[in-house]
């Protein structure tokens, strides 16, 4: 059975005071929680240790924001996954729309990435998804099918078992524009038949599909109702702790 998630990617915001008030906030109001909803929130690198070290003894898990495909070497500002793995940290944000924009990571990077990751038994949020000029020439089923096919299409059945994915249109993140529950609904049914036809249909019905893109509390009751959204990839509304809750309580 696939599980809900809600993840809240922190981007390059919180110092680490900032990080501590915003983790006892979310301890205060999570405490008592008793969903079925897997929380996961993502800080700098800077405060990955402090976080996972705060959240230990809570369902609250700590997920990093991108790793480099090697795991030893001459690179310069980079971490990797035996890194990560060293401080508790076995999940890891892949693919998002910002590192491919901002730092030129190609689906072939990402398939590397994605190897490291699981040769060192992580978990993977992988993300995806079209840009705005894609969605309005038609192109976003045939760019979402190319980015899957390119980075995750040659892991086995096995693998995937520790793969959670994103779809997050690029022209939703950050901007205040949503995808329409229908618009979400029709990809993430897309998605799940791709690996379907590539893997099998029970193996498809068990991989959790985020959608990522301007989340919010007022929208992500309707959102989630959607039978193939299994919950969202949160950015700016997980910098807040009452709109990050709301939004992990929208499942209930």
């Amino acid at each position: 059975m696939r599980k809900n998630i809600v993840a809240g990617n922190w981007k390059m915001n919180k110092n680490l005071t900032e990080t501590g008030d915003l983790i006892g906030e979310l301890k205060l109001k999570l405490k008592s929680y008793t969903g079925h909803t897997e929380v996961i929130i993502a800080p700098a690198f800077t405060n990955l240790f402090y976080a996972f070290e705060e959240l230990r003894q809570t369902a609250i898990k700590v997920a990093a924001q991108n790793m480099h495909q090697e795991n030893n070497g001459a690179y310069t500002g980079e971490v990797s996954a035996d890194m990560l793995k060293s401080i508790g940290i076995d999940t890891v944000i892949l693919g998002h729309s910002e590192r491919r924009a901002y730092f030129n990571e190609t689906d072939a990077i990402l398939a590397e990435k994605v190897n490291a990751a699981l040769e060192n038994g992580m978990t993977i949020i992988f993300c995806f998804g079209e840009k705005l000029e894609e969605r309005k020439s038609n192109q976003h089923f045939e760019v979402v099918a190319e980015q899957l096919s390119k980075a995750l299409f040659h892991l086995s059945e096995e693998q995937w078992k520790n793969l959670i994915l994103a779809y997050e249109p690029v022209w939703a993140i950050g901007t205040g524009e949503t995808a329409t529950p229908e618009q979400a609904q029709e990809m993430h049914a897309f998605i799940r038949k791709q690996i379907a036809d590539q893997y099998s249909a029970d193996m498809a019905n068990e991989v959790s599909i985020l959608y990522g893109g301007s989340v919010k509390p007022n929208n992500a009751a309707e959102l989630f109702s959607n039978p193939d959204v299994d919950g969202g990839l949160i950015g700016g509304a997980s910098l807040d702790s009452e709109s990050f809750v709301s939004i992990v309580n929208a499942f209930e």
